[in-house]
């Protein structure tokens, strides 16, 4: 059998049985070791221990339970519902102030947590209530914070930029900088459209809102949520300065963070901090589970010499590089209809990433196209994982006007990918210009 054969019959196999409701690292883990068991008998599973442990062994792993601890404080405090408050008192005057207030604190909850989940769920709490009572449609105010929350991997922190780091051998504190400007277009467009769609669609009331805040109301909503802004920019500070590593820098956020929740929101109770370190390590154990399991499934295609093959393939069909981009784009697309991004990115990104530099692409633009990929798939079925958020939410708002709702901010996420393939420059002008020009 061709390696190529045997890839396609891997990419089967690995589908059907992730699509079978097993675990993404159980799934992983099991397809690897069938085949080498298949292909190349028992002794091959002499190496699996190591090989296991191994892809944990690195020191750049502890920033993702660090950022998923800041996002877990943040989230059990009322610091959401602040931001909220505070950006709503200052946009309101906008045509569809409010939905651009929930936007807004989508942009900003992401910079704090780096989750969409947890960025879905904490703006999604207030805002779409919020939006419903003041006149704005279901579908619309369902699908901006759907489409909102996916800003979380995008906007760094990202989790799934540090995975991809450790993944491709990349540096992550590029890859942070290179989704800045493509974070801050996409909350552009999708604000436009939100004021396109108030403007457009919107009743009377909504355009009419009949509120206003004072000056003194505006400053006094701030105290609260400053603070953490300055976690931001301190982050940012220590990151690109050179001051710490990504791991360290995770650390000291993590603490300033919990620090700020108890001093701030007086979530100082044993329960409520044991429920933010248990939900961190729940969540931190799965995505190290699966990138543990995903050096299993590389070595397993590296030793049947799929990927090698496949690599081979592609150089040899001599297409246009915006041709074989397109193809990625889509392999990537569908991908992330079906596949967590953590796991496509695990997957893919070894894979594609000698391809895509050899076509002559940079492989932190191609960091941003990939994440936005992703991004359209957390709003579409059947994983979806944001619209299972926002029906957790609200559950008298069916799935089908959701996915109405959403379906314009795709559409932006689309335009996205255009924008940044006709001017590479959104994601690689600020890492080359803080951090010196790449090598290939």
């Amino acid at each position: 059998m061709s390696p190529l054969v045997t890839g396609v019959l891997i990419g089967i196999v690995t589908v059907v049985v992730l699509l079978s409701g097993v675990p993404v690292a159980v799934g992983l883990g099991v397809v690897a070791m069938s085949f080498l068991l298949i292909f190349e008998g028992p002794s091959s599973l002499t190496l699996m221990a190591e090989l296991f442990f191994g892809k944990l062994d690195d020191f750049t792993l502890l920033a993702i339970p660090m950022f998923i601890v800041m996002g877990a404080a943040i989230a059990a405090s009322q610091a959401g519902a602040d931001l909220y408050d505070a950006l709503d008192r200052w946009l309101y005057k906008i045509p569809g102030g409010l939905v651009i207030s929930n936007l807004a604190g989508c942009a900003l909850f992401s910079a704090l947590s780096g989750s969409s989940p947890a960025t879905c769920a904490a703006i999604g709490k207030m805002g779409i209530p919020a939006m419903r009572e003041r006149g704005f449609s279901d579908s619309l105010a369902a699908g901006a914070i759907a489409a909102g929350g996916t800003l979380g991997i995008l906007i760094p922190p990202s989790i799934t930029m540090i995975v991809y780091g450790i993944a491709t051998e990349t540096s992550i504190g590029r890859l942070f900088l290179a989704g800045v400007i493509p974070g801050l277009m996409l909350t552009t467009l999708f604000m436009m459209w939100a004021i396109f769609a108030t403007w457009r669609f919107g009743s009377a009331a909504v355009r009419e809102r009949n509120v206003s805040y004072s000056w003194k109301e505006r400053f006094q909503a701030l105290p609260k949520v400053l603070p953490f802004l300055a976690i931001i920019l301190a982050v940012v500070f220590v990151l690109y300065g050179g001051v710490a590593t990504p791991s360290e820098t995770a650390g000291v956020g993590a603490f300033l963070v919990i620090l700020l929740v108890m001093v701030i929101y007086r979530v100082w109770q044993p329960a409520a901090l044991w429920k933010i370190m248990k939900d961190s390590t729940r969540e931190s154990v799965m995505i190290l589970f699966i990138i543990a399991a995903s050096g299993l499934f590389s070595f397993m295609l590296s030793s049947l010499y799929v990927t090698q093959s496949l690599a081979e393939l592609i150089v040899s069909l001599d297409a246009g590089r915006w041709v074989l981009m397109f193809f990625i784009n889509m392999f990537l697309l569908v991908s992330g209809f079906f596949l967590p991004p953590v796991a496509v990115i695990l997957m893919a990104a070894p894979i594609l990433l000698p391809i895509i530099t050899e076509a002559g692409f940079d492989p932190y633009w191609f960091a941003v196209v990939l994440t936005v990929n992703m991004e359209i798939g957390l709003i579409t079925p059947p994983v979806g994982l944001n619209l299972y958020v926002i029906n957790s939410i609200v559950p008298d708002i069916g799935l089908p006007q959701v996915l109405k709702g959403a379906l314009p901010f795709m559409l932006c996420m689309v335009l996205g990918i255009i924008l940044l393939c006709i001017f590479p420059q959104l994601a690689t002008w600020l890492p080359n210009a803080l951090m010196g020009v790449s090598q290939p």
